[in-house]
């Protein structure tokens, strides 16, 4: 099993996502710390541990060890406190997976404030906060002679990378988080441990609930003995496989990852220039620009195409 002996750290596991790569990972040998606050998808109603418990029950009828938590990501001292329940019940913390999210979508001008910092609470400074305290106790391990080979799987989205009209709140969130992963990864490297990033491509409450026009895109009701093309458990294979051993030189990468198909996504990077030995006047670099975009090097890929292409 490729988890056996492990422990594993999964926020926003009591559905969707999260829910099946506890649930694999449990298969592959991991112990499982199943945190989920269980609230609405944008992170209103009252809290309750309820999902988060049916996980833990799943993973323990199959055979396999978990425990739920109830913390919110959001909560600096929270976020110690997941951790701290890791290494209370299962004796130590080898795998973070930073799932736990929210949406709250509003076009820019009707974004307000509160919409936005709540998003950015669970995506961004979640994902720092568990980060954050996780590194900082591979580290101490490190030191110790203690080698952990922790890994962290942050997860992103193709709102962020591709851009999506009404989520600049969540796309910005997702963007940063891919490129925490990657700035990650090259600060722990030396403490063996690696970051990398998934983009998912599932139906979850987030993409049917939250955003219909997603849900138009991922069809209806899958018929018994179909391969369900969008269901969340097409996702936990890489994210299980990322969180192994077998992936120990796998550093700083971002998947899209959906359907049976895995793609390998690179970031920013140059795709033309123009250049002269002078200061550029503007006028006529507006011209020059103009030429370069022309060529076409510029598309762009766009959340609605990748998703229309099918898998």
């Amino acid at each position: 099993m490729l988890l056996e002996g492990k422990v594993a750290i999964i926020t926003g596991a009591g559905r969707g996502i999260g829910r099946e790569e506890a649930l694999l990972m449990a298969k592959h040998g991991a112990k499982v710390v199943v945190n989920d606050l269980g609230a609405h998808f944008d992170g209103s109603g009252a809290p309750t541990g309820s999902p988060a418990q049916e996980v833990v029950a799943e993973i323990k009828k199959m055979g396999g060890d978990a425990i739920a938590n109830g913390e919110s990501v959001t909560d600096h001292k929270g976020a110690k406190r997941i951790l701290e329940c890791a290494l209370d019940t299962f004796g130590k913390a080898n795998i973070l997976v930073n799932n736990a999210g929210i949406l709250r979508d509003r076009m820019i001008f009707n974004m307000d404030e509160e919409s936005w910092d709540a998003v950015v609470a669970v995506h961004l400074k979640g994902a720092y906060n568990m980060s954050h305290h996780l590194c900082a106790y591979w580290r101490e391990e490190h030191k110790k002679g203690n080698q952990l080979n922790g890994r962290v799987i942050n997860t992103a989205s193709d709102a962020g990378l591709l851009g999506n009209v009404g989520q600049s709140n969540y796309g910005a969130c997702k963007a940063a988080v891919a490129a925490m992963a990657i700035i990650i990864d090259a600060e722990m490297r030396r403490y063996g441990v690696t970051a990398n990033a998934i983009a998912p491509l599932a139906r979850t409450r987030l993409t049917v609930e939250a955003t219909p026009s997603t849900a138009g895109l991922m069809g209806g009701d899958v018929k018994e003995g179909e391969f369900d093309v969008w269901g969340p458990q097409n996702v936990a294979p890489l994210v299980t496989w990322l969180a192994s051993d077998d992936a120990a030189d796998v550093h700083g990468e971002v998947f899209r990852v959906g359907g049976g198909t895995v793609f390998l996504l690179q970031g920013w990077h140059t795709v033309g220039k123009v250049r002269q030995q002078a200061t550029w006047d503007p006028e006529k670099l507006g011209p020059a620009l103009k030429t370069e975009l022309a060529k076409g090097i510029t598309a762009k890929e766009s959340m609605a195409a990748v998703m229309g292409e099918g898998l």
